[in-house]
């Protein structure tokens, strides 16, 4: 486990390798997401898709299964107060392989919970040819040493 004391501001990273199928991307957009484009490969290259695309979301839920991987194994118990800028940058598509680029942009103690900071990172999803498809920053708390508080 990381403290915050452990965190280097402006530390970048690249992890991760999703491949997106399109039975998952189906089974996804049936579920949570049931827009035509993300259900009907047809009719989304009607639509001037050019075929299937992923929900933005079941993007998201796919960024955070690499983060937990990468980073959170276990977890450090601790919930995340939220995620600002999320944009979706260009479609992600069955077959697509994605991955991750993290950058720590901003580390500070909280100010109401002695225990804990708060550290923003932004992330860029990025799909097999570089390409971002979806940005976002998060915040996420930490633990803080005992040696600091």
């Amino acid at each position: 486990m990381d403290y915050l004391e452990d965190i280097e501001l402006g530390f970048v990273e690249e992890f991760g390798r999703y491949e997106v199928t399109e039975e998952e991307v189906l089974e996804y957009a049936r579920k949570y997401d049931p827009q035509i484009f993300h259900t009907d490969p047809d009719k989304a290259r009607e639509l001037g898709f050019g075929g299937l695309i992923a929900s933005g979301w079941h993007t998201c839920a796919m960024f955070m299964r690499m983060l937990v991987d990468h980073r959170l194994g276990d977890g450090n118990g601790m919930a995340s107060p939220g995620v600002d800028d999320l944009l979706w940058l260009k479609p992600v598509r069955p077959g697509d392989v994605l991955s991750v680029i993290s950058e720590v942009i901003e580390i500070r103690a909280s100010k109401s919970k002695p225990d804990r900071g708060i550290i923003r990172s932004k992330f860029i999803i990025r799909n097999q040819n570089g390409e971002p498809v979806m940005s976002m920053i998060t915040a996420a708390f930490a633990p803080r040493s005992p040696k600091a508080e």
